[in-house]
């Protein structure tokens, strides 16, 4: 039988009536469960979960085609409230941030966020495990970079736009998931208030900064710089420039 898992995935626009909801939960923790004992998603039957679900096939069968249309379902209503989330986080500004950091607290969303990451860590960690969906955590970085993106580039020097800040994007959503999945592989140990707070100023931490001998580099004047050379490189000295201009 299935272990007890918290899931505040909504059951979706159709109204679920209590049993079909029950059903739905006891499926979701029975994957988690599998997932969580070694077994690979990619070898989970219907026959295996409904078994630990304590459910038969039919029931399964009423909800779903398969095991890969269950678990893109699931995933969906997971990522839905992930990206819910992620707005409420990136609706800040750089003023509400900078305060929240001087009095030692996380930005404003970010523990909302955590939180409910942690109350279902049972099943999100097993996706997100060796043995769960590898795409899952890419399509929850997808979702970062769509959702923060046109709000961090509020006043940013337009020259430092472009290529730069999409590498700089990319960097950031990549560490900021780096230290979720961290998180999740030593058991959701700190609380979301703690991981909040990490995760808030590590994004702010200079070259030097943990050694006590911080390095001050003017980023954007750094940016435009780099974008200026790279522009005024030589067709000589630049591969493709030279493949198109000899024809």
């Amino acid at each position: 039988m299935a272990s007890s898992v918290t899931t505040e995935v909504s059951p979706g626009p159709a109204k679920l009536d209590r049993r079909s909801a029950r059903s739905q939960r006891l499926l979701r923790a029975a994957l988690s469960d599998l997932i969580g004992e070694g077994e690979d998603l990619s070898r989970i039957t219907v026959a295996s979960l409904t078994e630990r679900a304590g459910l038969t096939r039919r029931t399964f069968y009423t909800h779903y085609k398969d095991i890969p249309d269950f678990v893109a379902q699931t995933e969906e209503l997971i990522l839905a409230e992930i990206r819910a989330r992620i707005a409420s986080l990136a609706a800040t500004d750089l003023a509400g941030l900078y305060r929240n950091i001087e009095a030692l607290e996380p930005a404003p969303g970010a523990v909302e966020l955590l939180g409910y990451l942690k109350r279902n860590g049972a099943l999100i960690g097993a996706l997100l495990g060796p043995g769960g969906d590898p795409a899952l955590a890419p399509r929850i970085q997808d979702i970062a970079r769509e959702t923060v993106s046109s709000r961090m580039k509020t006043g940013i020097f337009p020259g430092v736009l472009d290529t730069f800040f999409d590498y700089y994007l990319s960097y950031v959503v990549a560490a900021e998931m780096g230290i979720v999945c961290r998180w999740f592989e030593t058991g959701l140990a700190e609380s979301p208030e703690t991981m909040a707070r990490i995760m808030t100023v590590v994004a702010f931490v200079r070259p030097g900064d943990l050694y006590g001998k911080p390095i001050d580099i003017n980023v954007p004047a750094y940016g435009m710089k780099l974008l200026g050379l790279n522009m005024a490189r030589p067709a000589s000295e630049n591969p493709e420039a030279k493949e198109v201009v000899n024809g």
